[in-house]
């Protein structure tokens, strides 16, 4: 049995395929921005309940269960068999034992509500063209999307595909039930060579993009996407493909340069931190985190370099201190922390800017366990005053909400967080100075 037979037959029998339905929509285009937004591959790198510090797109889809409405076949050669079913009554006049064989007077109707039914009976009695082409349109005007596929196998066996894509082209329903299960078997050859005949580049291209997913060598892998870069792709996904063979053919020099590094065993960041995974087919932002974790000081021009890859991708400056934020807290690089939200005006003047928000800045840096110094410095930054005291009541950032209280001349809410403070200590003794202060003229 060749494999075309035994995917088809897998289509069947196999829970992972899903049937066609008249309402299926083809979403391939949006998956195809994967490389440049899915972040999944994280989690191996940060903390699990980073979820939404990167946004997240998953590729795979839910399982599908394994009832259809042919469910009683119990392989698909039960339903397709080459040689005429068993399905046999006595015949009056004839010796005990005699049979006659009834399938061959079945109409293609009639051989369709079997089929519908879940029946057992062969197709092999329809050897014409004609007669090919009336049980199709049978199984179409029926609006049972697993007959239809059945017949399509048949016609698919018997027919030459030229002929095939040529009855089809006139008959969009059976197109499109052929297209998705084509896509369901991944038989890539076929469905380029459907594609071909109709003139659907785009979807061409599409579908020989996807063939790179089959290949694991990521040398292979780099060539095929540069042969996919001049396909008829629209100019946003035309931009994607790009950044994929651009990404993959960086991430292999990286690789290659790192395993050597570590390997030797003389650069200090790869003895305290080892690598857990290799760098090859990971997303951009992982590849991002990577290399701020990994190489930040760097200079621009190495390939390897953070401000390198925020250049070449069009990192937005959001996404790209999110990701600087979360590696360099993973190593408790509080200088570079700072470094990144410090800016300098003309006349030299020094500010604090953070285009993510200060109150996400402290929510990971808390998570990478921050001193408490470093943590009240952030929160302080928070702009909105309630967030602020309730970051700092959160994370006991004690100076914080006292300075704060004061500010507000809010003595109820002094009072109330004096008792959440230690017994004898510098913060209620804080507290007690303001409350005694006669400089304060409080709102309540």
């Amino acid at each position: 049995m060749n494999r075309t037979k035994v995917d088809e037959e897998e289509y069947w029998n196999s829970s992972k395929f899903k049937a066609f339905t008249f309402d299926d929509e083809d979403d391939e285009l949006s998956q195809l921005k994967e490389s440049k937004r899915a972040v999944n591959s994280l989690r191996d790198f940060v903390d699990d309940d980073d979820d939404d510090d990167l946004e997240r797109v998953s590729w795979s889809g839910e399982p599908v269960g394994r009832r259809t409405r042919l469910g009683s076949f119990q392989s698909l050669s039960d339903a397709l068999s080459d040689t005429p079913a068993k399905s046999y009554a006595p015949e009056l006049g004839r010796p005990k034992g005699e049979y006659r064989d009834y399938s061959n007077d079945w109409s293609p109707s009639d051989t369709v509500r079997r089929l519908r039914k879940g029946k057992v009976c062969s197709l092999e009695r329809f050897r014409s063209l004609q007669d090919k082409l009336q049980l199709l349109e049978e199984a179409v005007s029926m609006h049972d999307g697993n007959v239809i596929t059945a017949v399509l196998i048949f016609l698919k066996r018997t027919l030459s595909k030229e002929i095939l894509f040529r009855e089809l082209e006139v008959r969009q329903v059976a197109l499109r039930h052929l297209i998705h299960f084509l896509k369901e078997i991944e038989d890539q050859k076929l469905l380029l060579d459907l594609f071909r005949f109709l003139d659907r580049t785009e979807e061409f291209a599409l579908s020989h993009y996807r063939e790179h997913l089959s290949i694991q060598d990521p040398e292979k892998r780099k060539e095929f996407l540069k042969t996919c870069i001049g396909l008829p792709f629209s100019a946003e996904d035309s931009a994607h493909i790009q950044d994929h063979y651009t990404l993959l053919e960086r991430q292999i020099i990286i690789e290659a340069n790192d395993r050597r590094l570590e390997s030797a065993g003389q650069t200090e960041i790869f003895r305290k931190h080892p690598r857990k995974a290799s760098i090859l087919n990971m997303p951009l932002v992982t590849t991002l985190f990577y290399s701020c974790f990994y190489h930040y000081t760097e200079p621009e021009g190495t390939f390897s370099s953070p401000v390198n890859l925020k250049k070449t991708f069009k990192i937005p400056d959001k996404q790209y201190v999110l990701t600087a934020l979360a590696a360099r807290a993973k190593l408790r690089a509080w200088h570079d922390v700072d470094a990144l939200f410090t800016t300098k005006n003309w006349l030299g003047y020094t500010k604090k800017r953070a285009p993510i928000g200060f109150h996400r800045v402290v929510e990971i840096l808390h998570k990478n366990s921050a001193p408490v110094q470093i943590l009240q410095e952030y929160v302080n930054l928070v702009e909105d005053v309630d967030t602020k005291l309730n970051l700092a009541t959160k994370f006991k950032c004690h100076d914080v909400v006292i300075d704060t209280c004061r500010d507000l001349k809010d003595r109820q809410q002094l009072l109330a967080y004096r008792s959440k403070v230690d017994k004898g200590s510098a913060e209620e003794e804080k507290i007690d100075a303001i409350l005694n202060s006669s400089q304060i003229r409080w709102k309540n």
